[in-house]
């Protein structure tokens, strides 16, 4: 008879890639994973209703007491590329690598998000196994293509608006428990995020004539682009302390030696210094007081030998809590501050509304954690630095949280989207035990 583990390991070895370029993705892989997951989880499948939605998106419904407020559990099926040969062990093998505590299951996916996937699948599988009933419905709602398009989502959320269902609590993937998130608070501290930042890309676009690279002009369209990129770098977006973050900062500020308590207690006064000081303390928490702009493509011209028409960059700009698309558009065209660089927006959604941090849905999820992880972790409100696809159930519900409830390591949350990433097995099936406490508390 299979295990947890067994059953985890067994989704991790379909290889759910998604491309940007969906004609490349292999959809059977999906079709093979939404198959493995019936036969696995049967006890699951016959009390739950299910729908594929928009192709391969997983919509299911377990019918509770009530109708009203139902709680919606999010994952995503698919997971981004790998690299194989950067990979210590191979990365659709789920290989488990250690004994006891230090057991590690390693493959892609085991975070991002087939950990959560599994562990929300086992809980709702023994639940319904032995006989539970949800005060109120419960969705499994499991987009399948988050990691590029995330229009499965979309129209997960527009199938429930369509049955006029608002959910009174909605938990997709976010932070995790880590340890020592502001350097001088050691506490566990679980990071629920309650708002994203929103996501742009910019192009910045020189064109001129062009001509052979034997006879340039004073300033070319590669040096004026680089030197317009080199502006947005010198002069970065200014540091800020938002609503959800200075309810962090006030939430760990108990746990924090002196003189930091005393900083973090008094933010009416002290705001802008603890903003200015965390924007220095590494990406992480920069990333947390300021709106980030950071250039990821460059194009210039197709020879070696010639001088590029057209020179481009691709901009990446992550929207801070109160900042919006036109406003850090307009701004990165004063930074850059020439008329022959076009500042062009590809895509653009804007930040998140910001979820509540009181009241019922918050308390509840507070208790799973303390309940299914540990008293001594510390649940406190985060501002999610990526993107996710719950931001589109904000439509829906005015309780959009960011949470994986897992104890990571900054090696283990640096290998997402990277080579080897892992999760220890101790660790999963203490996540499986929040998902269980959450559903139970309903």
């Amino acid at each position: 008879m299979s295990t947890p583990v067994d059953r985890f390991r067994e989704l991790l070895r379909i290889p759910t890639v998604s491309h940007v370029d969906e004609s490349l993705t292999d959809w059977a892989r999906f079709a093979e994973l939404r198959e493995a997951m019936q036969r696995l989880y049967p006890a699951l499948h016959a009390a739950l209703e299910r729908e594929i939605v928009a192709g391969h998106s997983v919509l299911m419904r377990w019918p509770g007491a009530s109708a009203d407020a139902p709680l919606v559990l999010m994952a995503h099926l698919d997971v981004v590329p790998v690299v194989e040969s950067e990979w210590r062990h191979p990365p659709f093998e789920a290989r488990i690598v250690g004994s006891g505590e230090d057991a590690e299951i390693h493959a892609r996916g085991a975070i991002d998000d087939k950990g959560a996937l599994a562990a929300i699948l086992e809980a709702v599988e023994s639940l319904v196994s032995e006989g539970f009933t949800p005060a109120a419905d419960v969705y499994l709602a499991f987009g399948h293509n988050e990691e590029t398009a995330g229009d499965g989502a979309r129209a997960l959320v527009a199938a429930l608006a369509d049955r006029g269902v608002r959910p009174g609590l909605v938990l997709d993937e976010g932070g995790a428990v880590v340890d020592g998130v502001v350097p001088g608070v050691g506490v566990p501290t679980a990071m629920v995020g309650v708002a994203e930042r929103g996501v742009m890309t910019l192009e910045l676009i020189v064109r001129e004539s062009g001509g052979h690279a034997s006879t340039p002009p004073a300033m070319p369209a590669t040096a004026r682009l680089a030197r317009a990129i080199d502006r947005l770098r010198r002069h970065p977006f200014r540091p800020r302390l938002v609503p959800p973050v200075r309810a962090m900062l006030t939430t760990l500020a108990p746990h924090a030696p002196q003189p930091l308590r005393t900083l973090l207690r008094s933010l009416a006064v002290t705001g802008p210094l603890v903003a200015t000081v965390l924007a220095r303390l590494g990406p992480e928490l920069n990333a947390t007081v300021r709106t980030t702009a950071v250039v990821t493509q460059l194009q210039g011209a197709a020879g070696e030998n010639v001088m590029a028409t057209t020179a481009r960059a691709s901009v990446n700009v992550r929207l801070l809590t109160g900042e919006s698309v036109a406003a850090a558009t307009a701004r990165i065209r004063r930074v850059v501050a020439d008329d022959r660089v076009a500042v062009e927006v590809r895509h653009a959604s804007e930040p998140s509304p910001v979820s509540p941090w009181t009241g019922p849905a918050w308390r509840r999820v507070a208790a799973a954690v303390r309940d299914g992880l540990g008293g001594e972790i510390v649940t406190t409100p985060y501002l999610q630095l990526g993107a996710s696809d719950s931001r589109w159930f904000c439509a829906i519900s005015d309780h959009v949280y960011r949470f994986t409830p897992f104890h990571l390591t900054r090696p283990e949350r640096d290998a997402l989207h990277a080579h080897d990433e892992r999760i220890r097995v101790s660790v999963w099936e203490r996540g499986v035990e929040f998902y269980r406490a959450l559903i139970s508390a309903g």
